[in-house]
C-alpha cells in the first residue's frame, strides 16, 4: 500500500518536491558547519598562526564534496522547475532562494580555499627558490582576497587576516629577492679615479633601478669619455663594464653615441635577465616602468639638449637626430622597455625648431646683458654717412606684382627741390663700442627669424624688442653712478639712445616683408619704442647738467653776488671763484705723472730685436707723435716759474710759441699762478 501511494505521489511531484525540501535543509546546515569549520581553520592559521596542516587538507577535501553535492542539487532544481513550472512557481522559488544562499557561501568557501592552496604553493616555490612561481601564487591569493572583499557578507575580522597575510609573504619574497641579488649580481665599483669602470655579473634578477641609472645608464649619457664593453666568462656569467677612454675628455656625447651605449647595456639586460614574464607584464616592462622617466630626463638635460643647433641653417640636418631617437624608442619598444606611444623624449627632440628657438633667445639675452654691463667710455665715431651693415635678404614671396609706370606727365609734378642727401641722418657722434655691437646683434637675430617657422619668428622677434626693453631699463640703473659721476659718460649715453632711437624708426620696415605671419602684417615694429629712447638719452644728459649747475653754484657762492668788486677782498673772491686755479700741489703731481710718459712712452718703439739699435726709433718719437712737443713744452709749464715760461715765450720766437698760441699760454698762467703784479706783467709780454 505504501509503496502504491509512493508511486502516486512521485508521478504528482509531490514527493520529489518534499525530497528536495529536505535536501537543501540537510545541504544549509552542511554548508554552515563548513563555513564555520573553515573560518576557524583559517583565522587559526593566518591569525593566531597555529599549525593545523591535517585538518586544512580535510576541510579542503569537505568543501570540494560540498560543492559538487551543491552543483548536482542545483541542476535536479532547475531541471524539476523547467517540468512543473506552470504549478509549482512560488514554492520551487523559496527552494531555490534559499540554494543561492547557500552557492553564495560555497562560492566564497571556494575563494578561500584557493587562498589556501595559493599560499602553500608560495611557500613551497619560496623554499625551492622558484621566486617567478613564488609571485605568481602570491598574485593569485591576492585575486582570491580581492574577490572575497567584492561580498558584502564577507567576515571582515577575516579579511583582514588575509590582506596581512599577503603583506606579510610579499615582504618575505622581496627580502628573499634582496638576498639572492646580492649573492648574484656584483657591483665592482673602483676605488681610483683613474678609471671609471662598473663591473656586475649577470644571473636571475633585475637589479634597482636606481642603482643601474646611478652607476651605468645616467654616467653613459653624461660622460663621452665612458664606453661600454660585453664580456662572457665561462662558469661565472656576463659581465658588463665601463670604461674611461680619456679622462681629460670633456665634449659632449652625441645622441647616436648616447643611444648606441645605451642600448647595448638594456639589450644585454634583456637577453639575461628581463625577457621573462611574471603574471601579465614582463620583467623589461617593470625596470622601464621604473627607470624611463629618470633616464629620459637626463637624456634631453644632458644630451639633446646640447645637441640643439646654434644656426637656423643647421635645423635640416637635425632631422637625423629625430630617426636616431625614433629607433632608440622602437628597439626599447621590441623589447618591451616602453608601452604605448612616443615618449617626452621623441617628443623632445621633434620640437626641434621651439627649442632652437629658446636656446637662440637665452643666449641672445645673456650676450645683450653682458653688452650692456661693459664699459660705456670704450667709443666709436659714427658720421653721417655711417649706416647698418643690413644683410642681403631674399625678395619677399607675392602673389601680385606691382607694376609702376612712371610716365613723363607724372615726372613734370616732382618738386624742383629736393632734400638733401643728409637729410634725417644722424649726426656726426661718439657712441659707446658696446652700443654698436648690441645693434649687430640684433641685427643676426633678426636675420635668423627670417625664414624660420612662424613660431620660432615669433620668439625671436620678440626676444630682438626684449633686448632693447633690456637696455632701456637696465643701463640707466647700472651704470647710474658713473653717469652722474662723468659728464662725458653721460654724452655718450645720450648719444647711445638717440643712435638707438634713430635705428629703431626703420628696422621693423626692412624684416617686416621677408618674416612669416602676423609679423607681416604689421606686428614686426620698434617705432613704438623711439620715443622711450628718445626721453631716456634726454633725460640722462638734462640730470648731467643739473649736476653742473650745482656744481658751479656753489664755486659761485662765494663770490658774495659780484656787489661791491671795487673792494679788493671781494674782488679776490669772486675772481677765485670763477677761475678756480689749479693749485701748487696739483701742478705737481699733473708734472709728475706727465713726466713719466716722457720717460717710458719712447720705450714702446722696439722694432727690433736688438736693444741697442731701438734707440735711433725711439728718439724720433716727434716724426709719429704729432703733439710730442707741445705735450713736453706742457710739462716744463707746470713746473716752471712765472719768468721761465716768459723766457721760453722769447716775444713769440722762443720754442713755448711753437707749440702755444699766446691765449693758450695766458689761459695756463692764469689757471698755475695767483692774481699777483708779478703774473700781471708776464701776462702783458706774451703778445
Amino acid at each position: 500500500m505504501a509503496s502504491f501511494v509512493t508511486d502516486v505521489l512521485a508521478s504528482s511531484g509531490k514527493l520529489e518536491k518534499e525530497d528536495l525540501s529536505s535536501k537543501i535543509s540537510k545541504m544549509s546546515r552542511k554548508v554552515e558547519d563548513t563555513k564555520e569549520e573553515v573560518c576557524d581553520m583559517i583565522n587559526k592559521r593566518y591569525g593566531d598562526f597555529l599549525p593545523s596542516l591535517q585538518g586544512s587538507e580535510e576541510l579542503m577535501v569537505q568543501v570540494d564534496e560540498v560543492s559538487k553535492e551543491m552543483d548536482a542539487l542545483k541542476s535536479c532544481i532547475e531541471n524539476e522547475v523547467q517540468q512543473n513550472i506552470h504549478v509549482a512557481v512560488a514554492e520551487y522559488a523559496k527552494l531555490k532562494q534559499q540554494l543561492e544562499k547557500n552557492t553564495i557561501i560555497i562560492t566564497m568557501l571556494g575563494h578561500l580555499k584557493e587562498f589556501h592552496s595559493a599560499m602553500e604553493e608560495f611557500s613551497k616555490a619560496l623554499l625551492e627558490k622558484n621566486y617567478v612561481d613564488a609571485a605568481n601564487q602570491l598574485e593569485k591569493a591576492r585575486v582570491s582576497v580581492d574577490l572575497l572583499k567584492g561580498w558584502k557578507t564577507s567576515q571582515l575580522p577575516l579579511l583582514s587576516a588575509l590582506s596581512s597575510e599577503l603583506t606579510v609573504q610579499r615582504e618575505n619574497l622581496i627580502y628573499h629577492l634582496g638576498d639572492e641579488w646580492k649573492r648574484l649580481v656584483i657591483w665592482r665599483l673602483p676605488s681610483s679615479k683613474g678609471c671609471v669602470q662598473c663591473w656586475f655579473l649577470l644571473c636571475c634578477f633585475c637589479h634597482s633601478g636606481q642603482v643601474l641609472l646611478k652607476n651605468m645608464l645616467k654616467p653613459l649619457v653624461i660622460y663621452a669619455s665612458l664606453s661600454v664593453r660585453v664580456s662572457e666568462q665561462q662558469g661565472e656569467g656576463t659581465f658588463l663594464s665601463l670604461q674611461c677612454l680619456d679622462e681629460s675628455h670633456e665634449e659632449r656625447s652625441t645622441p647616436s653615441q648616447v643611444y648606441t651605449k645605451l642600448l647595448l647595456v638594456l639589450k644585454t639586460l634583456h637577453s639575461h635577465l628581463l625577457d621573462v614574464s611574471i603574471g601579465d607584464k614582463k620583467l623589461s616592462t617593470i625596470l622601464g616602468e621604473l627607470i624611463w622617466e629618470e633616464l629620459s630626463q637626463c637624456i634631453i638635460h644632458d644630451c639633446l639638449l646640447y645637441s640643439i643647433p646654434t644656426n637656423s641653417s643647421q635645423l635640416e640636418k637635425y632631422n637625423t637626430v629625430i630617426k636616431e631617437t625614433e629607433e632608440f624608442e622602437k628597439s626599447l619598444k621590441e623589447m618591451q622597455y616602453l608601452q604605448g606611444d612616443s615618449t617626452d623624449l621623441l617628443k623632445y627632440a621633434r620640437d626641434v625648431n621651439c627649442h632652437f628657438a629658446s636656446k637662440k633667445c637665452k643666449d641672445v639675452i645673456v650676450a645683450a646683458r653682458k653688452l650692456m654691463t661693459s664699459k660705456m667710455h670704450n667709443t666709436v665715431k659714427i658720421t653721417a654717412d655711417s649706416k647698418l651693415r643690413l644683410p642681403k635678404l631674399p625678395a619677399p614671396k607675392s602673389d601680385v606684382k606691382v607694376k609702376q609706370d612712371i610716365t613723363k606727365e607724372e615726372t613734370t609734378m616732382e618738386n624742383t627741390k629736393q632734400l638733401s642727401a643728409w637729410s634725417l641722418c644722424l649726426p656726426a657722434c661718439r657712441i659707446s663700442e658696446s652700443v654698436q655691437q648690441l645693434m649687430e646683434l640684433a641685427l643676426n637675430t633678426l636675420c635668423e627669424a627670417v625664414g624660420s617657422s612662424t613660431q620660432c619668428a615669433l620668439q625671436l622677434f620678440f626676444t630682438v624688442r626684449n633686448i632693447f626693453q633690456l637696455f632701456h631699463d637696465v643701463v640707466p640703473t647700472y651704470h647710474k653712478e658713473n653717469l652722474l659721476k662723468f659728464p662725458h659718460l653721460a654724452a655718450i649715453q645720450h648719444n647711445n639712445c638717440m643712435y638707438l632711437a634713430h635705428h629703431l624708426l626703420t628696422l621693423g620696415h626692412h624684416f617686416r616683408a621677408h618674416l612669416p605671419q602676423p609679423l607681416s602684417e604689421g606686428v614686426a615694429t620698434f617705432v613704438d619704442m623711439v620715443p622711450g629712447f628718445r626721453k631716456l638719452g634726454a633725460q640722462c644728459f638734462l640730470a648731467q647738467l643739473n649736476v653742473q649747475r650745482a656744481e658751479l653754484l656753489e664755486r659761485l657762492s662765494t663770490a658774495h653776488n659780484f656787489c661791491n668788486l671795487d673792494d679788493e677782498d671781494n674782488y679776490i673772491a669772486a675772481s677765485k671763484a670763477v677761475r678756480q686755479d689749479i693749485s701748487s700741489e696739483d701742478g705737481e703731481h699733473l708734472h709728475t705723472l706727465c713726466q713719466t710718459i716722457i720717460e717710458e712712452g719712447p720705450l714702446v718703439f722696439i722694432p727690433l730685436a736688438e736693444e741697442n739699435k731701438n734707440k735711433k726709433y725711439q728718439e724720433e718719437v716727434p716724426l709719429y707723435v704729432k703733439k710730442w712737443g707741445t705735450f713736453k713744452e706742457l710739462v716744463i709749464v707746470l713746473r716752471a716759474n712765472l719768468q721761465e715760461i716768459v723766457d721760453r715765450w722769447a716775444d713769440g720766437k722762443g720754442p713755448l710759441a711753437l707749440e702755444f698760441s699766446s691765449s693758450e699760454v695766458k689761459n695756463l698762467i692764469r689757471a698755475l699762478f695767483q692774481n699777483t703784479e708779478r703774473r700781471a706783467v708776464a701776462l702783458t709780454k706774451i703778445k
